[in-house]
């Protein structure tokens, strides 16, 4: 997570007074810049939305002819030739309605792309931008309520665009006809009445929806930690059957969708309240202004086309008013459901290219640790005055007990972290003063713990160098001990690998592994613990192929089993985050330390594996039922 002692104010949130810096932020989304099509087509979505409203604005003249032309009591029915002025304001009345719901339509299709490209663009975003995060991020996220986060924030951002362009202000703009309209016929006592009622009507709504928000983030959180931990149950699936703790996986997801329920039950009930609070300040405005017409019929003053062109008005005036009520709801519905997605663009990467940074300049490489000391937390460090070199084409292996700070180094080296003191350079060039990409480039790593895509074999081999020929893919798995196996499975490099590799076996994975980082051929080379999940036949097959990539390479060889690096160069020994031996294998052999101790005790258990294999016959070393071990 962020390191930042200063919070930030968010760039978007759905709290009441923040709604116009909220916009603002998003304009962008609105109005692509660098896209004059899809500004265009704002434009003339808006005026296909106008056409539409004058057409909706007209209809009720229509609706009054009709009326006024049949009612041959009045003075307008004394002046009515026949049926064919009424007949010709039915058609106007018509006509005016298919021309309403046809610009509207229109409306909709122009906007699409609009639409769509702010979801495309802010999903884009939000994914680069989460690449950019550190790896302290990512260790501690969930990734299902994240991908929760995400989903819900690509679906808002559209909600927003969309109503905020076409539906605020052309909107308003109805309203001040309809305004217009009712002081210049009906006088402002009618104008009055309908102020105060959409000013009403407006301010309950506003409250309503801003009370909703709390509950909305509510069911938003319940939502994401169900996803997340159904995610997580299913990513664990094996551990979940090796402990047989189906139920109680039920039961915690069953948990986070209970508050979901309870979340999503209050939205259902505050909603009918809001949605009968909005009905009952709109037909006592109605009423009102009923009463004031049939009031002005009776004495004369109103004809019952007036009656008719009054009431159609307020029910025109009611699916604006009840509209833009919705649309407020939506708009703070779908700001809570992008905000926690704002959190994140919000969220500044721990590491980032320092100004003015430039490509590393491969010369050697010479890899320099120079007193490097760094911690995860500051009451525990890891490394402590660390220093050491790589010279170029050398092999340096990093050995020492668990929690010495191995594989930390590995971290440092690639730029997942920045050192707490001192520097590591890489032909004298320090990593903070050089771009990342070019850094990460440079370095091909077999990681201890492999996971690979959920794609086919072939693919996570390509990983390595995209767009490498297949006969290049098939020399790396060659090399990596790995291309028979593939060629002997019924799809061959076309064969899929399951969520996280888990078709394959860990040995399979950590070859195809070795085979992406062959086929990248970097310049420095990190083996940490690549041999880990070999059994030890496979392991003296691929040692003499890592033994082959690494020659003439500069390599970094991080192991648990000294095994493997006794031909490395130097071998530093870590203890406690320090340099406790230093020396090639003889030499630290003769000094009779911690290296020392680490190899007997290693030895010792090779050797009692192979008595072991020896006297059961099994070549795996497994003791059959009834044979007693050897003594």
């Amino acid at each position: 997570m962020a390191l930042d002692s200063v919070e930030k104010k968010p760039s978007v949130s759905a709290d009441e007074g923040s709604i116009v810096s909220t916009i603002r932020n998003l304009w962008a989304y609105m109005w692509p810049a660098g896209r004059p099509d899809l500004r265009l087509r704002v434009l003339l979505a808006i005026a296909a939305l106008l056409v539409s409203k004058v057409a909706t604005t007209l209809v009720p003249f229509a609706y009054k002819g009709i009326i006024d032309g049949l009612d041959g009591s009045g003075e307008h029915g004394a002046l009515i030739l026949g049926l064919s002025v009424p007949i010709a304001l039915a058609v106007a009345y018509a006509l005016g309605n298919v021309i309403d719901a046809g610009f509207q339509q229109l409306r909709d299709v122009l906007f699409a792309s609009v639409g769509q490209h702010a979801v495309r663009k802010l999903a884009l975003e939000t994914f680069e931008h989460l690449h950019r995060l550190s790896l302290r991020f990512h260790l501690a996220r969930r990734t299902g309520g994240l991908s929760r986060v995400i989903e819900r924030g690509t679906k808002g951002i559209e909600t927003i665009v969309r109503f905020t362009m076409l539906n605020i202000m052309p909107t308003l703009v109805e309203f001040a006809i309809t305004a217009v309209i009712f002081a210049w016929m009906f006088g402002w006592t009618y104008l009055g009445v309908l102020v105060v009622m959409v000013w009403a009507y407006l301010y309950f709504t506003i409250k309503a929806s801003n009370w909703r928000i709390a509950i909305r983030r509510d069911m938003n959180e319940s939502d994401t930690d169900a996803n997340g931990k159904a995610v997580d149950s299913l990513l664990n699936y094996e551990t979940v059957k090796y402990f047989t703790n189906e139920g109680m996986e039920a039961q915690r997801f069953d948990a986070s969708m209970a508050g979901y329920e309870r979340s999503a039950i209050r939205i259902w009930t505050s909603l009918g309240l809001l949605n009968f609070g909005q009905a009952v300040i709109f037909y006592a405005g109605l009423l009102v202004i009923s009463i004031m017409a049939v009031r002005g019929v009776l004495d004369g003053t109103l004809t019952l086309g007036d009656f008719v062109l009054l009431n159609t008005f307020l029910m025109q005036v009611y699916r604006p008013l009840n509209f833009i009520g919705f649309v407020y709801r939506e708009l703070r519905q779908g700001l809570t459901d992008i905000e926690a997605m704002f959190r994140l663009l919000d969220q500044d990467p721990e590491i980032e290219d320092s100004p003015g940074a430039l490509p590393l300049a491969i010369a050697g490489p010479v890899i320099r640790f120079d007193n490097v000391a760094f911690h995860y937390d500051p009451e525990r460090p890891i490394l402590k005055g660390v220093s050491f070199e790589v010279p170029a084409g050398k092999t340096v292996a990093i050995v020492g007990p668990t929690g010495a700070g191995k594989s930390t180094i590995s971290r440092l080296l690639y730029r997942f972290y920045d050192v707490t003191a001192g520097a590591i350079t890489i032909d004298g060039q320090d990593l903070r003063d050089i771009t990342q990409k070019s850094l990460r480039d440079a370095i091909g790593m077999v990681p201890q713990d492999t996971v690979l895509f959920n794609e086919t074999i072939g693919y996570n081999i390509e990983y390595g160098r995209p767009g490498a020929s297949d006969a290049e893919i098939h020399a790396a798995a060659d090399m990596a001990q790995v291309g028979a196996f593939i060629e002997a499975l019924p799809h061959g490099y076309e064969t899929p690998v399951g969520e996280r590799g888990l078709k394959l076996s860990g040995g399979e994975k950590q070859r195809v592994a070795i085979a992406r980082t062959i086929l990248k051929s970097p310049s420095i080379l990190i083996l940490d613990e690549a041999t880990s999940a070999l059994d030890t036949q496979t392991e003296r097959d691929i040692q003499s192929a890592l033994d082959d990539v690494s020659r003439n390479r500069t390599t970094v060889v991080i192991a648990h089993r000294l095994s493997t690096v006794i031909n490395a160069d130097e071998i530093l020994v870590l203890r406690e985050g320090v340099v406790a031996e230093r020396g090639n294998h003889a030499a630290l052999l003769a000094l009779d330390g911690l290296y020392a101790q680490m190899w007997n005790r290693q030895r010792e258990a090779s050797e009692a594996e192979e008595k072991l294999r020896r006297s059961t016959n099994d070549p795996d070393g497994f003791v059959k039922r009834g044979t007693p071990a050897a003594e």
